[in-house]
């Protein structure tokens, strides 16, 4: 399949950010080799600031294979934002909704037309303390198993520091560095033909983030930790000793008990939820 026509909206698009971008931010991108050339595929990418998904855009718009974001229904309403996120392809969201799976029903549908699906895993900017990749939503592999099309694995870092995760303000200068690493495809294969359970989708999702994880080591020059960091592990765990805190010990065991059933749930909820 050849590759799809950029088209009016992304090609204004990239007129109107590419030149801030090449101001503000030098690039080391490395990895193009591994986007496809055609066909329909997903990149899956580490998220560490709000402005990221434009200097990852960027990127990969130089591949000639620009990216569709699953991007906050909001955004697709009102004005030139929206008109420019319904001209450009992106995929409204709806979360909490009874359109909630339609994300994902369109993120199939333009895989099987030969179109790339840019995935950022962790459904939000990392809240690691160290800004690795953290514990991943399961939409990415669900994807991915039912298209059995190629996932490319892609780290970044650098928006984080022209712009830190959360921050409002960014630090211009000294001028920042967006380094870009693209792998080859995830081998998911041994997922294939395989009953798609949540335990069989979360496994298949901590195999991309690893590969993310991975790419992201080489960019950085160091190890990441061995468990990602789980923000509602760490709610939980946080809830927990509030609790115990303010009880005695037949209280803080029993409260203790019931933050290890709640987290069992949580996880439980948390693939039911990124399954929508």
């Amino acid at each position: 399949m050849p590759r799809r026509r950029i088209g009016f909206w992304y090609r204004f698009a990239a007129v109107l950010c590419k030149p801030p971008l090449v101001v503000l931010i030098k690039r080391d991108w490395r990895g193009m080799e591994n986007i496809p050339a055609e066909g329909g595929f997903i990149t899956a990418v580490n998220h560490n600031s709000h402005i990221d998904p434009f200097a990852y855009a960027h990127y990969q718009y130089n591949t000639g294979r620009v990216p569709r974001f699953l991007a906050k229904s909001g955004l697709f309403k009102k004005g030139f934002v929206g008109a420019a996120m319904r001209g450009t392809g992106q995929i409204p969201v709806y979360r909490e909704s009874t359109d909630a799976l339609s994300a994902f029903r369109a993120a199939i549908d333009a895989v099987e037309r030969g179109e790339c699906v840019a995935f950022y895993p962790e459904g939000t900017i990392t809240r690691d303390p160290d800004q690795w990749p953290m514990a991943a939503k399961t939409g990415a592999a669900r994807v991915a198993l039912q298209t059995r099309c190629p996932v490319i694995p892609v780290a970044q870092w650098g928006a984080n520091e022209l712009l830190p995760p959360y921050a409002k303000k960014p630090s211009v200068l000294p001028r920042k560095t967006h380094h870009v690493l693209a792998g080859p495809p995830v081998d998911l294969t041994r997922f294939y033909d395989k009953e798609m359970t949540q335990d069989l989708l979360k496994e298949a999702t901590e195999v991309i983030m690893a590969a993310i994880t991975r790419q992201l080591e080489e960019i950085r020059g160091e190890k990441a930790p061995e468990t990602p960091y789980d923000p509602r592990q760490v709610r939980i765990e946080q809830r927990r000793r509030a609790r115990a805190s303010q009880s005695g010990p037949e209280e803080s065991q029993s409260g203790l008990e019931e933050s290890q059933s709640g987290l069992e749930e949580s996880q439980s909820g948390l693939e039911e939820e990124s399954g929508k």
